[in-house]
């Protein structure tokens, strides 16, 4: 029973690597974006503050799971430091493993080209252009910690998975 936070830009294959990781381990998989999209769905405004609400709702189901012995993947962009610590708390208050997988892409140009073709069907919770991700870039807290697996996300999805589980694997 471990919590695992798949981390990084948008559009690099988080999702699709947290999805193919639960399925991988009959894991409860917990996506910020979704439950987000759920609360801009109740009308709350579309500002941090949502964004902090969808993390901390992510991480009170990801607490209920740990503590039923379940596995947990999340799939969360994880930009800063009081972001990483939701999860670090999460893993005091269950007594469970964390382990952040950091998926990189230095390739810009595939980057923008998987972001622009993702269709995830979200409601109120628009595809970010290009510019935002960008944006997130430029102020993305560096990892400094050394409970990250980091991962290069330039091979197709089962590589990717692959490296993940194999580098899981040697923590």
């Amino acid at each position: 029973m471990t919590l695992v936070v798949v981390s990084g830009l948008p559009g690099v294959g988080k999702s699709t690597l947290a999805a193919a990781l639960a399925d991988e381990w009959q894991a409860v998989h917990l996506s910020i974006d979704e439950v987000e999209d759920a609360l801009l769905g109740c009308g709350l405004p579309a500002d941090e503050r949502t964004g902090i609400a969808a993390y901390e709702a992510v991480r009170a189901a990801a607490e209920q799971n740990l503590v039923l012995g379940r596995t947990v993947v999340v799939d969360a962009v994880n930009d800063s430091e009081p972001a990483r610590e939701t999860w670090r708390r999460a893993a005091r208050a269950t007594g469970r493993p964390l382990q952040f997988v950091l998926l990189t892409l230095a390739d810009r140009v595939e980057q923008r080209r998987r972001l622009a073709r993702r269709r995830r069907g979200l409601a109120h919770l628009p595809e970010p252009a290009w510019a935002h991700v960008e944006q997130v870039a430029a102020v993305y807290a560096a990892w400094t910690a050394d409970d990250v697996l980091r991962v290069d996300a330039a091979a197709g999805p089962s590589d990717v998975l692959k490296q993940v589980l194999r580098g899981l694997a040697c923590r």
